[in-house]
C-alpha cells in the first residue's frame, strides 16, 4: 500500500461527504486505502458511511475521544508508505496528493510535508508556522490579525521546512511515524499537530512546506472563536499542557 487517507469526523457529516467526494479518483488506485474515524457523532454520519462507502475502513467511537486519540485508532490500523491525515472540512484534488508523493518519493529526508490551503473565499492560509509561548500566545490573542508568529509571504512563496504544519494535511513517512510513535492523546484538542510535528524533527527528519499545489481548506474550529465555551477550555488547556512540556513560556 502506498497511501493510507486518515480522516477523522465529529458532527460534520456534510463536510465529510464533500471530503470523499473529492477522494473519489484516488481511491480509483489500488495502493491507496481510506479510513474514515468517526469521534461519537451524533448526525446522520454513521448512516452515511455504511450506506454509501462500504469499502472505506470505517472505525466508530462511542463518544468524542479526542483529536489524537481518534487519530490514533486509524494510524494503528494503516498500512501505506505514506500516511495522509487529512481534516473532514477539506476539498482535496488527486494533483495535489500525487505532487506530495512525488515529492517524499524525491527527498528521503522529509518526515512529512504539506501543501498550501485555501480557503472557501480563495484566500491563502497561513498553515504552515511558527509555535509560540505563552507569552507570544497572549499577544496574539490580543491583538489578532494585527500580530503574527507565522512567517513571511515571501517565505512561503517556496519550499522550506517550518516548524510545524497544521494537522488540516501532514503526509507523514510510515518509517518516520514509526519512530515517532502515536500523537499524544494529553491533548484532546489543539497544539496536538504542532507537538507531533517537533517530535518529527527531533527525531532528525525533516518537514517541507510545498507551495506549489494546494486544497481547499473550510477551517471548520471546533472552539468558533469563542472563549467561554467547554471546547474553548479544552482548547487552552491543551496549550498549557503543551508550553509545559516544551518549556515555552516566554517565547
Amino acid at each position: 500500500m502506498k497511501i493510507s487517507v486518515i480522516i477523522i469526523t465529529w458532527n460534520g457529516s456534510l463536510l465529510l461527504r464533500n471530503c470523499l467526494k473529492s477522494l473519489d479518483t484516488l481511491m480509483e488506485r489500488s495502493d491507496v486505502e481510506v479510513i474514515v474515524v468517526d469521534n461519537g457523532s451524533e448526525d446522520d454520519t454513521v448512516a452515511f458511511m455504511k450506506s454509501n462507502y462500504q469499502s472505506i475502513q470505517f472505525i466508530e467511537l462511542s463518544q468524542n475521544f479526542g483529536v489524537a486519540y481518534a487519530r490514533n485508532k486509524a494510524l494503528e490500523k494503516a498500512v501505506g508508505e505514506y500516511l495522509f491525515i487529512l481534516d473532514n472540512d477539506t476539498v482535496v484534488s488527486r494533483e495535489a496528493i500525487e505532487y506530495m508523493e512525488i515529492f517524499m518519493d524525491t527527498h528521503p529526508d522529509a518526515g512529512m510535508c504539506g501543501c498550501k490551503l485555501i480557503d472557501g473565499n480563495g484566500i491563502v492560509q497561513e498553515n504552515c508556522k511558527k509555535y509560540p509561548g505563552i507569552k507570544e500566545k497572549v499577544a496574539n490573542v490580543m491583538k489578532g490579525k494585527e500580530y503574527r508568529y507565522s512567517y513571511t509571504e515571501e517565505t512561503r512563496s517556496q519550499i522550506f521546512s517550518p516548524e510545524y504544519l497544521i494537522g488540516a494535511c501532514q503526509f507523514i513517512r510510515s518509517e518516520a511515524y514509526k519512530q515517532v510513535g502515536s500523537l499524544d492523546e494529553h491533548i484532546f484538542y489543539g497544539p496536538e499537530d504542532a507537538d507531533y510535528c517537533l517530535r518529527i524533527q527531533q527525531k532528525g527528519w525533516k518537514i517541507y512546506f510545498i507551495p506549489h499545489c494546494s486544497i481547499q481548506h473550510l477551517c471548520q474550529r471546533m472552539t468558533n472563536k469563542r472563549l467561554l465555551t467547554k471546547m474553548s477550555f479544552v482548547h487552552v488547556k491543551a496549550l498549557f499542557y503543551f508550553y509545559f512540556k516544551y518549556k515555552r513560556f516566554l517565547s
